[in-house]
């Protein structure tokens, strides 16, 4: 099974998750910036909200993936306030004709001292099962 872990960051959140989903599942993070060149079965996508939606950027990307080369997204971020970004991110990926797998992983993330902390070693820990857990397909 091809695995890529691709993230967005602006407060570095979402990047710790990045890097103990990758770390589970034996790949490297890497930011939005490095393309989806080789096909994967699962691409680990994470992010956040900013003004209520998912940053222009997640979406751009999302919009120039070629669904020849993605089984399927799978989702997963921190945010301070709202919860998941899932539907926004699954209405992206349908524009394109890629799957959102059902299952995500969301916590909490440290904002201007909001959740002092998060994520902290228990949502790093509990990423890394959610991952290693959809390698048992």
């Amino acid at each position: 099974m091809k695995i890529a872990v691709r993230y967005y960051t602006k407060t570095g959140n979402t990047q710790r998750l990045a890097e103990a989903i990758a770390e589970a599942v034996g790949v490297e993070a890497l930011p939005l910036s490095a393309p989806i060149e080789e096909p994967v079965d699962i691409l680990f996508l994470g992010n956040s909200y900013y003004a209520f939606s998912i940053d222009p950027e997640v979406k751009a990307f999302i919009r120039g993936l070629d669904p020849a080369k993605v089984g399927r997204i799978v989702n997963f971020g921190s945010a301070a306030m709202l919860n998941s970004t899932y539907k926004k991110v699954k209405a992206e990926a349908d524009k394109v004709g890629i799957a959102m797998d059902e299952r995500e992983f969301h916590c909490r993330g440290e904002f201007k001292g909001l959740h002092k902390g998060r994520p902290n070693a228990q949502d790093l820990a509990e990423a890394k099962d959610f991952a290693r857990s959809l390698l048992m397909d």
